[in-house]
């Protein structure tokens, strides 16, 4: 899914309609790399930017995102020269994945300045500078070009999101005083402004795959924008560029044209394609495939495929990058934790079996006990000296050759059997106590691990962080003294943290209209399952595996056959098994379900249960807010 100069294009066509002339009002840096700015132009408008390397995005956004209660050097120099300016322009250079904003405000002798915001969407090269004319005497004897000509302006950079040192770069230092340019892409041009002998010229001088030809070749089209064109011209994509005759070329230029005449005029048609196996008009259980600011035509009759059109381009980002830009960031703040988690683990592992081999070794035991009472029987009948006694199983009436050592009486080698077999009978009593302990506290680290990959905000990761702690993984202070649900206040909060949300259990609706509750974490099955749920409620878990507590509320009713089949898949794809086909899935009243003494968070026990086989799944479930 490309994010290309075609997409920019239509970003900044959106913008310039609902933004050029309006005021900025709030400005925020809510993670690193990242601002809102929010701006009043008749409507209220929240302006989404984003420099991570792994998901840069610029979009019109419809939900909201709490920032810190201190706000970071490079939103607070934001706030000082632009926190209530207006934006004058909005435009893509050179048709480069590049938003240029030219903001409008008043210094502190109150004349009326200009400065430039630039984001560039350019994958692990993304930045958000902030940037201002060079003075006269800075300039002079240079050659000035106005970037929303295509040229390179005199800018001075103020600041940026990113600083990039000549260590990090060999092309481009970005730094606070230095001139701003955007890098040149080799061999590609502007294709707002290519003329017909020099596409011709490129396209068929290319060594290689026409499709590549025109991405290699023209600025701002990816690989699938290049793929369309080729489609709507009528050749195959791996076609050989230069097998292409003058007259294919030539009808390959108009097509290219047109195409590039509806981007000129605004003619966007905001899309995603997703797998044809979602409803008629509901793309929720299809999977997506690509987007794009035109229709892909390339697509169209495809059985496997539909397209789904949308208002806006920021509608069709925000639809499918939002929750893949939150589960990054969740993803990226864990790594600590599912580091220490996998290393919890994987020390568990290795204790585990070391203690298996322990109690393998313990086997002998009995085999020691037989020997010992046999020489307590026939021992006075030998003679000290021999090395090996036959003697009498008076258990099963089988012979049996018992070895002995000759220094010493057979009497004391029986003495000796019975200290083996009771120092044996000890490891094995403790052994088989530790392993059971040992395996407790794997499906506990395993619980944890499921419990991060369900995590969706930082008050999930503040809570597993407090487990943790709780359970001696982690040394210190840090815990929060809250309920499953997220109420409370950390003990030991996070500098500089704002209000966050809250962490509260999934909560889904069944067809049928029960309710169904899943814990994303152990504090919250203990919640869900102890003060949630009732006697007579149902409680799901996948069977000996790590997981979720699921409770199916059921206000007195009787649950239909499906409800516990849906039930039972969502205990299966909340669970450390969600990645085979199928699972098996124990279920009871909650009535029956008991929590030891002293045991870790999460853990319960059961002795009576029903089971069934299922596929993890959301089917038919309709998930809550």
């Amino acid at each position: 899914m490309a994010f290309d100069g075609i997409v920019i294009a239509n970003i900044v066509k959106d913008l310039k309609e609902k933004l050029v002339g309006g005021r900025i009002l709030k400005i925020q840096q809510p993670e690193k790399d990242e601002l809102i700015i929010t701006i009043k132009n008749y409507d209220q408008y929240r302006l989404f930017i984003s420099a991570d390397a792994s998901l840069p995005l610029i979009y019109l956004s419809s939900g909201k995102k709490e920032a810190p209660l201190s706000a970071p050097n490079f939103c607070m120099l934001l706030r000082k020269y632009i926190g209530t300016a207006r934006v004058v322009d909005i435009y893509q250079p050179r048709f480069e994945r590049v938003v240029v904003f030219e903001l409008e405000h008043l210094d502190e002798m109150g004349d009326v300045c200009r400065k430039k915001l630039v984001v560039e969407i350019m994958g692990k090269h993304s930045n958000i500078i902030f940037c201002e004319d060079m003075k006269t005497d800075e300039t002079a004897g240079e050659e000035s070009e106005d970037l929303s000509n295509g040229g390179i302006g005199s800018w001075c950079i103020i600041d940026s999101i990113k600083h990039v040192s000549a260590a990090v770069s060999s092309v481009r230092e970005v730094l606070p005083g230095r001139k701003y340019f955007i890098p040149g892409q080799e061999g590609k041009t502007d294709p707002t402004k290519i003329g017909e002998k020099e596409f011709i010229s490129k396209i068929k001088g290319y060594p290689g795959a026409l499709s590549k030809a025109v991405y290699m070749t023209l600025t701002g089209f990816s690989p699938v924008m290049a793929n369309e064109l080729l489609h709507r011209a009528g050749f195959a994509p791996d076609m050989n560029a230069a097998e292409l005759t003058t007259d294919m070329a030539v009808h390959l230029y108009r097509r290219f044209r047109d195409f590039m005449e509806g981007i000129e005029n605004g003619e966007f048609s905001p899309c995603i394609v997703y797998t044809a196996d979602g409803g008629e008009n509901d793309a929720s259980k299809g999977a997506p495939v690509e987007f794009a600011a035109v229709e892909l035509t390339l697509y169209s009759g495809t059985a496997d495929k539909k397209t789904v059109f949308y208002d806006s381009i920021s509608e069709v980002l925000e639809t499918y990058y939002a929750g893949k830009n939150a589960a990054t960031r969740i993803k990226q703040k864990s790594v600590d934790l599912r580091k220490l988690v996998a290393n919890a683990i994987e020390r568990t592992v290795k204790k585990y079996e070391i203690q298996k081999k322990q109690l393998l070794d313990t086997e002998k035991r009995e085999k020691y006990k037989l020997y010992g009472e046999l020489l307590t029987t026939y021992g006075y009948g030998l003679e000290t000296g021999a090395k090996s006694a036959e003697l009498d199983n008076y258990y099963d009436g089988s012979r049996i050759t018992v070895p002995l050592d000759p220094d010493i009486s057979p009497l004391d080698n029986a003495k000796k059997y019975y200290e083996k077999y009771s120092k044996l009978k000890r490891t094995y009593e403790a052994v088989t106590v530790q392993i059971k302990q040992t395996e407790e506290e794997l499906e506990h680290l395993e619980s944890v691990n499921v419990a991060l990959n369900m995590a969706s905000c930082d008050d999930d990761l503040d809570i597993i962080k407090s487990e943790m702690v709780e359970c001696g993984y982690i040394k210190g202070h840090f815990g929060r003294k809250t309920n499953a649900f997220g109420k409370g206040k950390a003990v030991n909060p996070r500098k500089n943290a704002g209000s966050r949300e809250k962490s509260k259990p999934l909560h889904y609706v069944t067809e049928d209209g029960f309710h169904i509750y899943v814990g994303k974490n152990n504090y919250q099955n203990d919640e869900l399952t102890f003060k949630l749920a009732n006697g007579g409620d149902w409680w799901f878990h996948a069977k000996k595996s790590a997981g979720s507590h699921v409770i199916v509320k059921t206000e007195g009713k009787e649950l239909p056959d499906r409800v516990y089949e849906q039930a039972a898949a969502l205990a299966a794809y909340y669970s450390k098994a969600a990645a085979g086909t199928k699972t098996d899935v124990d279920y009871l009243q909650r009535r029956d379900v008991k929590k030891p003494n002293g045991a870790k968070p999460g853990f319960v026990v059961y002795y009576t249960n029903y089971s069934m086989t299922v596929t993890p799944g959301l089917e038919g479930l309709k998930q809550v807010e």
